[in-house]
């Protein structure tokens, strides 16, 4: 027998429905902050599917309790702020795929709104202010898409219907259905030469503050960075010197520190587009989650290889 925990009731409903489930598998409603269910041994337990705001070591302890423990699925793309909190022997797997459409579609909406000055539409409504203002456009641009994995190529095939060059930026460079792809060595060559920089690269140690005083001197005056990856790709300091001097303008979904105190400077930043690490908060994001969650059990229960592994502690 093969028990999955699942954190909440629709996930599990999304999960089972049509009958779905095979005779050897028992799923289980537990959110990893309070106790298993009652008649649950905790050595039983094979798989954990961690909630989507369990981001905290306090949440994950839990999982140390589980003798048994095999897999550790995230609903998230991002790893890093669960692999130093697993207990050993755990495969760890991400949910590649699972936030594309809701990241990608964000990631869009930043640029469109702070293209066409919707910010400032939006500022001026109480006012009762009509001011038109020529804008740039997004088409014609040439936008960067920095990270081409399963988020990156989604936001770069939907930039491509608005009439944008896509520069699509990886770890290497290599060929890609999408076209090519260049390596991130390329960087210093490439900001120059483009309008707009959307990041959607993991947080790792070679990726923390990538996006620093340098990479922002080398973009060009008026240019656009939209980060919906980590905050810590971004040296904030640095960025704030840009969006205070009017050279450059900014879109973050995420932001370093996060959440973001009141106090902080980037609450009163100019040119700058500001949302609460939302683009995955979308209702896309549980059926997906769920088909995942599906094709992981049915690899497991076939004896095959786990999807989507990310690390093995």
């Amino acid at each position: 027998m093969l028990t999955v925990t699942l954190a909440h009731p629709e996930l599990i409903d999304a999960v089972v429905r049509d009958g779905w489930g095979p005779a050897s598998v028992r799923v289980v409603q537990w959110d990893l902050r309070s106790a298993l269910p009652c008649g649950t041994d905790p050595a039983e337990v094979d798989v954990v599917v961690v909630p989507n705001y369990l981001v905290d070591a306090t949440g994950l302890r839990a999982l140390h309790g589980l003798p048994s423990l095999r897999v550790v699925q995230l609903p998230s793309a991002g790893f890093e702020h669960a692999l130093a909190h697993l207990p050993a022997g755990v495969t760890l797997c991400n949910g590649r795929g699972v936030h594309d459409a809701g990241t990608a579609e964000l990631a869009v909406g930043l640029v469109l709104a702070s293209q066409r000055g919707i910010d400032d539409a939006v500022r001026a409504m109480p006012e009762g202010r009509w001011s038109p203002v020529l804008r740039r456009s997004l088409a014609d641009r040439r936008v960067m898409v920095l990270g081409h994995g399963s988020i990156g190529s989604a936001i770069g095939r939907r930039l491509a219907a608005f009439e944008v060059d896509v520069v699509r930026v990886a770890r290497t460079a290599r060929t890609s259905p999408d076209g090519p792809v260049h390596a991130v060595d390329d960087l210093p060559g490439l900001l120059p030469t483009v309008d707009v920089v959307v990041v959607v690269v993991p947080l790792t140690p070679q990726t923390t503050h990538l996006v620093d005083a340098r990479f922002l001197a080398a973009l060009p005056d008026g240019a656009l960075l939209v980060n919906v990856a980590r905050g810590k790709v971004v040296d904030t300091a640095a960025l704030l010197v840009e969006l205070g001097s009017g050279r450059l303008r900014a879109a973050l979904d995420v932001t370093d520190p996060e959440p973001l105190p009141p106090e902080h400077p980037l609450w009163r930043a100019p040119h700058l587009v500001l949302t609460p690490h939302v683009g995955g908060l979308t209702d896309a994001t549980t059926p997906r989650l769920a088909a995942l969650v599906r094709r992981q059990v049915e690899a497991l229960v076939a004896g095959d290889e786990p999807l989507n592994v990310v690390a093995r502690t």
